[in-house]
């Protein structure tokens, strides 16, 4: 546990919660354990750090297989990896990107690969990797592997490992039913999913109208500019939604399963820092992303089931912390006897920006609801440099603070990737501050600056 403690200060951490603790001694001396705890409690760290004790840096080949639903969460697992810094090899595969690209990588063998099912059942056919050298698999997320259709992928992989010293799961949903095809026979189950008081506080909020758009936008403003995903159940919802944030001049980012991974990846990093305040989202946003607490959660579109009531509820009032969900309710529309609201708001009277400007500053004057544009004040900056040119968070604070002539409180959250960096800054003269650091030298290196 030494090189554990030694590990997590890295990330800023000074002790692992309850959760971490029992989960590290559990992997760490049984061969299978189901881990169950709710979204944002950290089970990444929870499976990872007792993996980096386990594998044997000598050996040069894949000992560790993470499979987990999604791209995105496959690449915060590799993240959570990298920031650590233990010297292991580790590469990320997934669907939407080129095999050559992933052959390229790990042509020298990563001691942990971190993959959708699609992708590394298509490698181990392929035969990119061998199967004989891996001895532990962790399926992370499991039954969201299983609803979006990677059943028959995940159980290709497991058959194939025949050397298998260790089995994790991982869920955030407490009576997931465990396929067969796993094999497990005694698990050790960790389970962090029992039923405790929550701070979640449930409201439903009135729409007259069948179209629940207006409403919507009277919402936000009632927020505040507070930080939220709303949740839509189609794709195509999402851009009619947009289209009409985006008309009343609501900053936001939107993500769905249909989109290029460059343009969710993004939304999710400007959503991260702060320069998107709301997220509009299906629900591939409702678990395993790596996104900050956040204070409410609004359901445009009713759940179709419980599960997913539950898990989108589980991005806020986490960790207990306050939070709450929003229902928007079309007042002939039956809500589902699983949704059980704890008070009722009205912002029906705040009218949108397209409308009398007059009209709207003084309905919002009376109900005490902010009619201005949500806009955050920050702006995102695609920096060309990243971990492969050895950069770092401070290498990049001091070339903005040197070269681009800010303040440290000018600058926000910062993320370096493989072959990029994305950073937060203050809005005002972002123009000004790219024709400065544009073309600048970072870590003696020619960078390309633009804002994304």
């Amino acid at each position: 546990m030494k090189n554990t403690q030694r590990l997590i200060k890295k990330l800023g951490i000074e002790k692992l919660n309850e959760m971490q603790g029992e989960a590290h001694l559990a992997i760490t001396e049984c061969p299978e354990v189901v881990l169950l705890s709710p979204t944002g409690t950290g089970k990444t760290l929870a499976f990872v750090l007792p993996l980096l004790e386990l594998i044997d840096p000598k050996q040069e080949d894949v000992q560790a297989l993470i499979l987990a639903p999604s791209r995105e969460l496959a690449l915060q697992i590799e993240q959570v990896l990298r920031d650590l810094g233990t010297g292991l090899k580790v590469n990320a595969v997934y669907g939407g990107r080129p095999m050559t690209k992933d052959k390229a990588e790990i042509k020298h063998r990563p001691h942990i690969l971190i993959g959708t099912p699609g992708r590394v059942a298509d490698h181990l056919r392929r035969q990119t990797f061998s199967a004989r050298s891996v001895k532990y698999l962790v399926l992370d997320e499991f039954d969201k592997s299983l609803e979006v259709g990677f059943e028959d992928e995940m159980s290709e992989i497991v058959g194939s490992l025949k050397r298998l010293q260790r089995k994790v799961l991982t869920s955030a949903t407490q009576h997931a039913p465990i396929p067969t095809f796993v094999g497990l026979n005694e698990p050790m189950v960790v389970n962090f999913t029992r039923d405790e008081p929550t701070k979640l506080k449930v409201v439903t909020v009135a729409s007259k109208a069948k179209d629940k758009l207006p409403t919507l936008l009277s919402l936000l403003k009632h927020l505040d500019g507070q930080p939220g995903i709303v949740f839509c159940n189609f794709k195509a919802s999402i851009d009619r939604v947009s289209e009409f944030l985006h008309e009343n001049e609501i900053d936001h980012g939107i993500f769905y399963g249909g989109m290029e991974q460059i343009d969710r990846e993004r939304s999710l990093i400007k959503f991260r820092n702060g320069t998107y305040q709301v997220l509009l989202a299906t629900d591939l946003a409702a678990r395993g992303l790596d996104i900050p607490e956040m204070k409410f959660i609004i359901h445009y579109h009713l759940p179709m089931k419980e599960h997913e009531f539950i898990h989108r509820n589980g991005r806020t009032a986490r960790m207990k912390a306050d939070g709450s969900a929003y229902v928007i309710q079309w007042t002939k529309e039956p809500v589902p006897g699983f949704i059980h609201a704890d008070e009722t708001l009205d912002v029906e009277g705040v009218t949108p920006k397209s409308e009398d400007a007059s009209l709207e500053a003084a309905v919002a004057a009376v109900k005490g609801v902010s009619a201005e544009p949500s806009t955050s004040g920050w702006s995102t900056l695609y920096i060309s440099g990243g971990r492969k040119d050895k950069v770092s968070k401070g290498d990049i604070v001091g070339f903005l603070i040197k070269v681009g002539q800010l303040e440290s409180d000018q600058i926000g959250s910062i993320e370096v990737k493989v072959d990029c960096a994305f950073v937060a800054v203050l809005t005002d003269d972002v123009k000004g501050l790219i024709n400065r650091v544009n073309n600048g030298r970072l870590k003696k290196i020619k960078v390309r600056v633009n804002e994304i």
